[in-house]
């Protein structure tokens, strides 16, 4: 069973949370029993979330080796540059060692999303843009870390897509059969 979810913003991925008070979890969402996430997604990000009860398929999902492609939609503090945008290209060096490059597009447009709660902080003097990110590898707050590094720090992380499946319409906090 192979199951896309719209995790919603501040929810854990993991069904259970030990600590006080307890947070969000995907155990509110009715998901089916015994499946489990295929990879993590930040408390603070949004979007698509595989889950799947084949540890098979969640390894060949999540494991850098077979270089699954994983896009986000990024909105970042600043106007991004060329320069900075070609550097998130080729990669950069974090204090975990090189990323490999992205691929990397300033897109014209906001994508059309659902609105956060809490919304993300709008500050008049400081403009902000939208990415679109596509990473072959999944370390720890990876994109959030890429776009601080060039000088674009993350007001807003979605995922909209991981390997062949896309997150489409669905509605944050709704699931799908694939």
């Amino acid at each position: 069973m192979l199951i896309a979810f719209n995790k919603p913003f501040n929810v854990l991925c993991q069904f259970t949370d030990r600590s006080d008070p307890p947070r969000r979890t995907l155990a509110e969402f009715g998901l089916p029993p015994r499946v489990y996430a295929a990879g993590r997604l930040d408390y603070d990000s949004e979007g698509l979330l595989l889950l799947t009860d084949d540890g098979t398929l969640a390894n060949r999902l999540t494991d850098p080796r077979h270089k699954q492609p994983k896009t986000y939609w990024v909105q970042v503090e600043g106007a991004p540059t060329d320069a900075q945008l070609d550097t998130l290209r080729r990669g950069v060096t974090l204090n975990d060692g090189p990323t490999r490059p992205a691929t990397v597009a300033r897109l014209d447009q906001a994508p059309a999303l659902w609105p956060r709660d809490p919304p993300v902080r709008f500050r008049k003097s400081v403009p902000d843009a939208w990415l679109s990110v596509t990473i072959s590898e999944g370390r720890n707050r990876q994109v959030r870390r890429m776009t601080a590094a060039v000088g674009l720090p993350t007001l807003r992380l979605v995922r909209a897509a991981m390997g062949g499946t896309l997150l489409g319409d669905l509605a944050p906090g709704t699931w799908r059969a694939l």
